[in-house]
């Protein structure tokens, strides 16, 4: 048996198990409209419903704000695009299927979010999600390591938050766990998008070199001849920080510029690096 299959297998047997403790938080459906079962196959993960709770706490994880465009991708009963809605965001459910679609407009439209909660019946890895300021996802981790080259290419800032289960090597800016109210999968994973600094970086009297894995920063700043290592290097979005010497610098990277400033002691200066 395949490792992603045998992966949906078990996923789909603790699901069923657990369902007891699960069923409550799912939505109702009239009588001869689409009920899905907790468990069922689906394109590439069998569905599960997130807990309300690890729901709450994942858009607050992503400090979701009326300013925000929310995506889910594989958005199963809509509860996640329709919960961000009622913070004021605008959303959208990208799901594979079509009945899981139309249930999610008749939970949105039941919500009063019919017009700010979006659903569409669409391939994770045929669709454009670009324009997302937050991403959520609840997929499998081989799903979230194929998808994981595609989110590292959005905008440097993007939240991106997966209830329990990782990308790989690239490390979680943040994890937490569901209070009370969640009996199963109740972790969740925070991941910033960084910006690409990765190069060689230009300043007045000398020159900043920085490797980059994702989020994490390693690299020399040459000054007057002499080469120091940095340490604490760091991206958080389009931001840097690190330090060289005892020497603190910081700023935010826009394309090819970094603008900031460098604090040695209780001297503040203003620094400007390009490539």
């Amino acid at each position: 048996m395949s490792s992603p299959l045998l992966t949906r297998r078990l996923l789909a047997a603790l699901a069923l198990f657990l369902v007891a403790g699960i069923a409550p938080a799912q939505t109702q459906t009239a009588p001869g409209q689409y009920h899905p079962e907790v468990g069922q196959d689906g394109k590439d993960v069998v569905w599960v419903p997130t807990a309300q709770t690890l729901v709450d706490k994942m858009l607050d994880m992503a400090k979701v704000t009326p300013r925000d465009y929310v995506i889910d991708l594989g958005s199963g009963d809509g509860r996640t695009v329709i919960t961000a809605a009622k913070r004021g965001a605008r959303a959208l459910g990208i799901e594979y299927n079509p009945e899981m679609v139309e249930l999610s407009r008749r939970n949105a439209a039941k919500e009063g979010m019919g017009e700010k909660a979006r659903f569409v019946k669409a391939d994770l890895f045929q669709s454009d999600f670009s324009q997302a300021t937050v991403i959520t996802m609840f997929l499998l981790p081989e799903i979230n390591i194929k998808l994981r080259p595609k989110i590292l290419g959005l905008r440097p800032g993007t939240r991106v938050v997966s209830n329990s289960f990782d990308m790989g090597e690239w490390k979680a800016d943040q994890t937490v766990t569901a209070p009370d109210g969640c009996s199963s999968y109740c972790s969740a994973y925070l991941w910033i998008v960084p910006a690409k600094v990765q190069g060689t970086w230009k300043f007045e009297g000398g020159e900043l070199t920085l490797g980059q894995t994702f989020q994490m920063l390693s690299g020399t700043l040459k000054t007057g001849g002499r080469l120091t290592p940095i340490a604490g290097g760091r991206m958080n979005g389009d931001e840097i920080s690190f330090t060289a010497g005892g020497v603190r610098y910081a700023g935010r990277v826009n394309g090819n510029a970094i603008d900031g400033t460098v604090v040695s002691g209780s001297r503040r200066t203003a620094w400007t690096a390009t490539r």
